[in-house]
Formats: structure tokens, C-alpha cells, sequence
């Protein structure tokens, strides 16, 4: 077997944007021909795959998928809305979900789980479906939460089919309790997540990065409205209550009833049903959030194209 030196893998990866490891194993394949390793490469569609891997995916899919305690979020990206009515990119997505069940939504483990049915892994199956259709694709994230008892509740705000959309969230309810009501309960406070955007369970699990950030404005705030410095630490602490109730889903106002906080709704279910009810976590993803998109003027790339 010819040997394969590290500036050929190289000059490989230069020609076809290819990952390392394929293309060490395209040129074993092909003992160390250059084009036929680019053939080959292609043939698998890595080629192809990586020449996209460049472009920004900040479209796609979110898929939930839960069994009675236990439950999984995916977020799978493309470069366009149009791909998230691709019946195979929808199929890809809803069997990813059902896979990251299995792994408790660790995505490098979920990346190397095998794919139903093709021989491939979950990556691997991916690399296939960005040849097939054409555009950059990325497995971002995945979550998962589990209760000892209980139920794990999802749900998919504007579903563009069932289990899959824009916006997805679980909830957690670890009780006892008739598991028709607490799906019931845990779809109203879903629904509410989806709504209200918390960025944490209760007041001990927000960032304390986030909180002293925020002390530190309402400091500045309070020194410039002129009051008295002995009311500054209690303006501060007042304002560090309301963001509280803004950002902390036990603390926010249930927005169904518009009155009620959350964990009140919650205590107040366990007792009509006779059973304590603990809301344990919550997981909300929002297509796209956090991701740089880039803006494009379509005007001036048509023109470029025709090399105006």
C-alpha cells in the first residue's frame, strides 16, 4: 500500500474542503492517487458536503420527542426555510430527535449513534442529506430531561408537522399524580415558556455572571437619579426582584391568567389533585437564536453572477 504522507492528505483537503480523516481514507482507498481520492470523495458526497460547511445554517427544524418521563430536543440548521418542508430533511430531523433519547441529548454521542435502517451514523446520514439537497446543514444542539415520576411534556409552537417547528420546549413534572392532568398542566406551562422566554428554573439557577451584571446597572442607574446613597442597595435589590419575575420561570406571571406566578399555579394543581407536583426543569429552543446571520443584498449577487 502506498504510503500516504500528511502534505498529500493536505493538498487533498486544499482541493476539496473535505475533513482530515476522509481524506486520509479517501487517498487509503485509492493508494495515494490524487483525483481518483477527489472522485472518491465525492462519490461519498464529502466533498460536496464540506464545500458548503462555510455557509451560515441559521433555517431548519426543532423536533421534540418524549415517552411519559423522559423526553429529547433537537435543533437541526439549513441555509433556507425551504428545507424545513423537505419531507427527508423533516424525517432526518423528527429520527434524530427519537435518537437523542437514547444518548440524554449529548450531540457528540448523537452524532456517532447509528441511523435507522442506512448503515451510517446520525453524522454521516447528515453529510448524505447536505449532497442530496444542496445546502449547508448542522446538528447545533440537543437537550433532554427525565423525572423519576412523572411526565416530560412537549411542545411545538406552530408546527410545521407533528413534532417539529420553529419553536420547541419541554417541561419536567415530577409527581404522582393522574398522568392525563399533569400533561394537561405541563402543556399550559410549555405553552408559557414559549411565550415568556425564561433563561432559568428558579432564582438560585440564574447565571450569577448574569446577576451581577445586572446589579451593576441598576447600580449605575440608582447613582444617577440623584437619591441619597443609603437608598441606593435598596433600589438595587428591588429592581434585581423584578428582573427576577421577568426572567425566572418559577417567578413569572402565568400568562394564561395573567395574575398568577408560576409556582403558585404549580403548588395549587398538587393540591386540587391531592398529590405534590415539583416543576424539576424546562428546556426551550428557538430556531436560529444566537446564531450570526448574514445579510445579503440579492440585487448585487445576481449581478455578480452575471458578471455585471
Amino acid at each position: 500500500m502506498a504510503e500516504i504522507s500528511p502534505a498529500l492528505v493536505k493538498e487533498l483537503r486544499e482541493k476539496t474542503g473535505a475533513g482530515m480523516m476522509d481524506c486520509k481514507r479517501a487517498l487509503m482507498e485509492t493508494q495515494g492517487d490524487l483525483e481518483a481520492a477527489v472522485d472518491w470523495l465525492r462519490t461519498k458526497g464529502l466533498a460536496a458536503a464540506a464545500k458548503k460547511s462555510d455557509r451560515v445554517a441559521a433555517e431548519g427544524l426543532v423536533a421534540v420527542a418524549c415517552q411519559d418521563n423522559k423526553g429529547a430536543i433537537v435543533e437541526v440548521n439549513a441555509e433556507t426555510d425551504f428545507v424545513g418542508r423537505n419531507e427527508n430533511f423533516q424525517n432526518f430531523v423528527r429520527t434524530t430527535a427519537e435518537l437523542a433519547e437514547t444518548v440524554k441529548g449529548n450531540v457528540e454521542a448523537l452524532k456517532k449513534t447509528p441511523y435507522s435502517g442506512t448503515g451510517k451514523t446520525v453524522e454521516e446520514e447528515l453529510t448524505h442529506l447536505v449532497a442530496t439537497i444542496g445546502e449547508n446543514m448542522t446538528l447545533r444542539r440537543s437537550a433532554y430531561l427525565e423525572v423519576s415520576k412523572g411526565v416530560v411534556v412537549p411542545y411545538i409552537h406552530n408546527a410545521a408537522a407533528p413534532g417539529l417547528g420553529r419553536l420547541g420546549v419541554l417541561v419536567a413534572l415530577e409527581s404522582t399524580a393522574s398522568t392525563e392532568n399533569l400533561n394537561a398542566l405541563g402543556k399550559q406551562i410549555a405553552m408559557h415558556v414559549a411565550a415568556a422566554h425564561p433563561i432559568a428554573l428558579t432564582v438560585d439557577a440564574v447565571d450569577p455572571a448574569a446577576i451581577d451584571r445586572e446589579r451593576a446597572i441598576f447600580r449605575e442607574q440608582a447613582l444617577a437619579s440623584g437619591k441619597p446613597a443609603e437608598f441606593v442597595d435598596k433600589m438595587v435589590e428591588g429592581r434585581l426582584r423584578k428582573f427576577y419575575e421577568e426572567v425566572v420561570l418559577e417567578e413569572q406571571v402565568f400568562v394564561i391568567d395573567g395574575k398568577t406566578r408560576i409556582k403558585d399555579v404549580v403548588s395549587a394543581s398538587g393540591k386540587e389533585q391531592g398529590q405534590p407536583i415539583k416543576l424539576t426543569g424546562f428546556v426551550r429552543f428557538a430556531l436560529g437564536e444566537g446564531i450570526e446571520k448574514k445579510e445579503s443584498d440579492f440585487a448585487a449577487e445576481v449581478a455578480a453572477q452575471l458578471g455585471k
